[in-house]
């Protein structure tokens, strides 16, 4: 047992640093090369949030371990909402004001119904993947374009703040680049591994390591950024984050893991997973547009998210 937990925890430090490391040089050719910033930052950023998601889903899915992929994904759109911006608002109640976010929250719930229509079977083909790659597909497009129109958006000035912080020369942002990225393929073929003897020895469904353990450690990268984003003021990019991130793991890393690999899951996703993701996505809609257009998470709801992240994982190892 002692090597799984060392490769798990040992992949998992490496995964958070060269995450990080990744998205820096990614955004920092990008700017060189005259990307508008709030493109980087819904593109390039919201790609880069969800990159230890995505490469650790696709081993999973390539050495026939379905549940850790499907796992991974549901439970880090659970984490990024109950857990992330959670802990965040403890720290600094979140203020959401840009258009942008509130026109992808209506997005992001009609992804999850979706994934719901297409997982209601327990049987996700590759022809699912590849409606779930082509939605995404659309919604990058239609995102896109909507960035290129909207640089007078509160999230474009904070992303064209956080990016000017950070600028770093051409040859040091593709350094970053390219050695976060190959750290980063290494380290989450560690965590898989880790993982699944974990889950083996334990006596677990791979479905529950992707679920916890798993999911927060992919998605704590997200935490310390966003506690910093949101010391700065820089609330919508917290949001934006997590909208981003969510509707990725949604459509993007379960449709990439169905197409390498079509599985069957069990019926608890339908009962606990999904349900669990569905009302915390309408909990944060819900929050962004109340009071007169201008949503606000406070403590109190940052601590009924914490609690509903516990309660849930209690829920999880419970019903094992």
């Amino acid at each position: 047992m002692l090597l799984p937990i060392l490769a798990l925890v040992i992949g998992l430090v490496a995964l958070i640093w060269s995450a990080d490391r990744f998205i820096d040089g990614a955004s920092g050719v990008a700017g060189h090369f005259g990307m508008p910033p709030l493109l980087i930052g819904i593109l390039i950023v919201g790609f880069g949030t969800s990159a230890p998601e995505l490469v650790v889903s696709a081993f999973a899915a390539a050495q026939n371990n379905p549940g850790l992929a499907l796992g991974n994904a549901f439970g880090s759109n659970i984490a990024n909402i109950a857990l992330i911006l959670g802990i965040t608002t403890l720290v600094v109640p979140i203020t959401v004001r840009s258009s942008i976010l509130k026109k992808e929250l209506p997005i992001l719930s009609a992804a999850t119904v979706l994934a719901g229509y297409l997982v209601w079977d327990l049987d996700i083909s590759r022809n699912d993947g590849i409606v779930m790659l082509v939605v995404f597909a659309g919604i990058m497009a239609w995102t896109t374009r909507e960035g290129m129109k909207g640089d007078s958006d509160i999230l474009a000035e904070e992303f064209t703040e956080e990016l000017t912080s950070k600028k770093t020369s051409l040859g040091m942002s593709f350094f970053w680049l390219i050695l976060g990225l190959a750290i980063l393929l290494a380290s989450s073929r560690s965590m898989v591994w880790g993982a699944v003897e974990i889950a083996t020895q334990l006596g677990v469904s791979d479905l529950v390591i992707g679920l916890t353990i798993v999911a927060i450690g992919t998605s704590l990268p997200e935490l310390a950024s966003s506690i910093a984003a949101a010391r700065k003021g820089e609330h919508d990019i917290v949001i934006g984050n997590i909208i981003g991130s969510n509707m990725f793991n949604t459509l993007a890393v379960v449709g990439i893991a169905a197409v390498i690999r079509p599985f069957q899951t069990v019926s608890e996703v339908l009962t606990r997973d999904l349900p669990s993701v569905a009302a915390l996505t309408v909990a944060l809609f819900l929050i962004c547009y109340r009071k007169g257009g201008e949503g606000r998470v406070t403590r109190l709801e940052g601590a009924l998210l914490v609690i509903a992240f516990a309660g849930y994982n209690s829920w999880v190892f419970l019903s094992q």
